[in-house]
């Protein structure tokens, strides 16, 4: 069991879980009823579509006799019951969140949203999730009551472990003139934290470096989010192949994964965007086999400032990204003057200490990653001041030391493939005043930098 959590621990957000809260608000003949509450307390991973599933075992013998704002997946066996028939009998039941667009007598505050939960750092509004359940044939005293065991969180994968329920102090309210203060009955909690070693074998993204100063372009590393020990095959005519490979937000969990030319018939056909039940991705066939790849350019270099651009793409034909975020560790976000086109927020696990920031879309303009495709990238530019006690372009200064996509971190190529700074390059007398005029350029440059 410590190796499960050490391996849930974040560095980028050390504090970061999902919370689950029962409160019970009221006392029935055989039960109570209790408002359950999701918060998800990380920073930059949500839970995406086809959003969470929660599920419990029960202590005793009690049923569900209704829920508002969720429905659990199955009935089970009720034949005990003749009148009232409980709209759950499993002893493990499985809640799940209901549509939106449901009736509104079936729904609650903070309900009905697919299961989607945004992540905190990117929108705390939309960082948590709620319905209310009624349970039968359970204690109706807070010495009666017993706390249901062996929560699991599907976040919509695997990934998530959670602790054993713990009762803490009852939450208080507030009614809406604030000028009174209620209390639940009783209150317990669960904290989930989530491992990408738990939910993927392998990677679910990957790296690439490239930079204005050097030609090489540093690609993500072969087989990076595990294609197999044959790496991809594929042609022109819409063939496939399949590689051994594991992902969550790709849904990619093992076992083969798909993939076809980007020029093929298939990647252009009608319904190559629809998703499968089971969740499979459709991938264009690459040498890094990543759903997703992050390319960091060292675009421009100023005397006081310096521009880097990020493009993220989507190799995943049958998946999009809503509220997509991108994590970067780098010293020289501590300074940053601009971003275009991206939302940017600093990020401060370990308080004054700002080399991390988080990136993600401007609602309604680039919030949505789209399928694998003409239209399936995204990309921004950020402007950075320089500190004259650490900027430097040699040694691989310029490219971030980690990147994080939703959540997962992402494969990084090898440090010896770094773009390198050319410290010397050959004299030759100038041929014209044009080319005098470059070289000088081009001695300032590399003095500047």
């Amino acid at each position: 069991m410590h190796v499960v959590y050490a391996a849930a621990y974040d560095p980028l957000d050390p504090n970061g879980n999902i919370t689950i809260k029962w409160d019970v608000i009221s006392w029935t003949p055989d039960g109570y009823v209790a408002m359950v509450t999701m918060n998800n307390y990380q920073m930059y991973r949500q839970i995406m579509a086809p959003g969470w599933t929660l599920g419990w075992s029960w202590a005793k013998k009690e049923v569900i006799w209704s829920i508002v704002g969720a429905q659990a997946t199955e009935q089970g066996d009720c034949s005990k019951f003749k009148g009232g028939i409980p709209h759950s009998c499993k002893r493990t039941p499985a809640i799940v969140d209901l549509l939106p667009g449901v009736p509104y007598n079936q729904q609650i505050a903070n309900c009905c949203k697919a299961g989607v939960v945004s992540a905190y750092g990117q929108d705390p509004a939309g960082a948590l999730s709620a319905f209310q359940v009624s349970v039968g044939l359970a204690g109706t005293t807070n010495k009666t009551v017993k706390l249901p065991t062996n929560f699991t969180l599907a976040g919509p994968g695997p990934g998530y472990t959670c602790g054993p329920a713990t009762i803490v102090p009852s939450t208080v309210y507030l009614t809406p003139d604030r000028r009174r203060r209620t209390q639940a009955l009783m209150t317990w909690t669960v904290t989930c934290t989530y491992s990408q070693q738990l939910a993927s074998r392998y990677p679910t993204c990957c790296v690439s470096f490239s930079s204005f100063y050097n030609s090489t372009i540093v690609p993500c590393a072969k087989c990076a989010c595990g294609c197999g020990h044959d790496g991809y095959h594929g042609n022109g005519g819409g063939s496939h192949a399949r590689g051994r490979g594991a992902g969550h937000n790709s849904g990619h969990r093992g076992g083969a994964t798909e993939c076809i030319m980007g020029d093929s018939k298939r990647a252009l056909s009608a319904g190559v965007n629809t998703p499968r039940k089971d969740g499979a991705p459709l991938l264009q066939c690459t040498s890094h086999m990543c759903p997703i790849r992050v390319h960091w350019h060292v675009k421009l270099n100023y005397k006081d400032y310096w521009r880097a651009k990020i493009a993220i793409t989507n190799f995943n034909y049958r998946m999009n990204y809503t509220q997509w975020t991108l994590v970067a560790q780098h010293p020289n976000l501590n300074n940053v003057t601009e971003v275009f086109s991206f939302q940017y927020k600093p990020l401060l696990p370990y308080g004054n200490i700002n080399d991390t920031g988080m990136f993600y879309g401007l609602k309604f303009y680039n919030d949505l990653l789209m399928e694998a495709g003409p239209f399936g990238n995204v990309q921004s530019e950020v402007l950075m001041r320089k500190d004259a006690n650490t900027f430097t372009f040699s040694q691989g200064w310029a490219f971030p030391r980690k990147i994080y996509f939703n959540g997962d971190e992402c494969k990084m190529p090898p440090p010896d493939s770094y773009p390198y700074l050319p410290n010397s390059a050959p004299f030759a007398p100038p041929r014209s005043m044009a080319a005098a005029a470059a070289s000088a350029f081009l001695a300032v440059l590399l003095l500047v930098a």
